[in-house]
């Protein structure tokens, strides 16, 4: 993708038709999207490097344009996104090769976007590690990735799988959590302010700040911002594990888990309105990739005593009375 198109967008001024090919450039590989995101925080720093500027660009340009119309009265005045559009981008450019610098030799270590957006993805970080993203999940790993094992989960759900490397541990970095391990599989999930760690194989360390647990096969922590206490868990279902596997295997799950599952995996609001039955406990295994309307059908199938409203964007569940 050109990137003066890719300039264009960040500055809103592409054409529908700029607009849409972007859209389906992003759409077509991560490597597309991690390198969008890497141009916008060049040109975010690059937009606060220009605002600490004492050059007032504004009267610059007025000034510019003042000069450029007063060469000759023959000369003809067309709008700046038509003549002057390559000054505009040559500006932006310079900016941005400013704000490059800054961000590269003065600012903080690299780092390499991932980022899955409407569908699960699954890549290989250069030590070998394996790292599968839900939906709507976003990572970012060390560009020096063989001397540096450091990620930083910003939102989501994944799946790790470590190469084994005992003098290079692997840590990931949410906010003020770190899980630290040396090889081993663990889901970590960090969605509204709770994070989330479940161990699959292997011994994993996670660290608040304050104090430090281990987690071994089939353990969890749960950790709130507003209560960041570490409190060791184990985990007794596999709902974790449903965009990797294609199936939510549910196995004595209160019918409040249920709901917290599909409102995750579909983005919608199903809400258990009954105090009576959000405790009831359903047994099935249901397929991800079926629709919601067809996960419903059979949960409505399965427990006879329950009904389904639609009500204002709520999916609301509830005993037949």
């Amino acid at each position: 993708m050109n990137e003066e198109i890719l300039i264009k967008f960040l500055l809103k001024e592409t054409s529908e038709e700029e607009s849409i090919a972007v859209q389906k450039w992003l759409d077509e590989a991560t490597s597309n999207r991690a390198e969008f995101a890497r141009l916008e925080r060049i040109w975010t720093a690059s937009k606060s490097l220009n605002s600490t500027s004492n050059v007032d660009e504004e009267q610059a340009w007025i000034k510019f344009k003042a000069k450029t119309t007063s060469r000759s009265n023959e000369a003809i005045v067309r709008p700046i996104k038509q003549n002057y559009w390559w000054l505009k981008i040559a500006a932006v450019l310079v900016l941005v090769a400013g704000a490059w610098m800054t961000y590269n030799v003065f600012g903080p270590a690299n780092y390499t976007d991932l980022i899955a957006s409407n569908k699960v993805v699954i890549e290989h970080l250069p030590d070998g590690s394996e790292v599968t993203l839900n939906k709507n999940s976003e990572i970012s790993y060390a560009t020096d990735f063989k001397d540096d094992r450091s990620v930083k989960l910003k939102n989501g759900d994944v799946f790790f799988n470590v190469a084994h490397d005992k003098s290079k541990p692997f840590v990931i970095k949410i906010n003020k959590v770190s899980v630290t391990v040396v090889g081993t599989s663990f889901n970590v999930k960090h969605i509204k302010g709770e994070t989330e760690v479940i161990v699959e194989t292997g011994i994993v360390k996670v660290s608040n700040g304050n104090e430090v647990i281990e987690l071994h096969k089939g353990e969890k922590v749960l950790i709130k911002e507003a209560s960041p206490k570490l409190i060791k868990e184990e985990n007794t279902d596999r709902l974790y594990d449903y965009y990797r596997s294609g199936n939510f295997v549910f196995y004595k799950t209160p019918l409040w888990k249920v709901a917290e599952v599909l409102n995750e995996a579909y983005n919608v609001n199903v809400v258990v309105k009954d105090a009576s039955i959000a405790n009831e406990t359903f047994n099935t295994t249901l397929k991800a990739s079926a629709s919601l309307d067809d996960n419903l059908d059979i949960i409505l199938q399965t427990m006879q005593n329950l009904r389904i409203d639609r009500n204002e964007g709520q999916i609301i569940l509830s005993k037949i009375k």
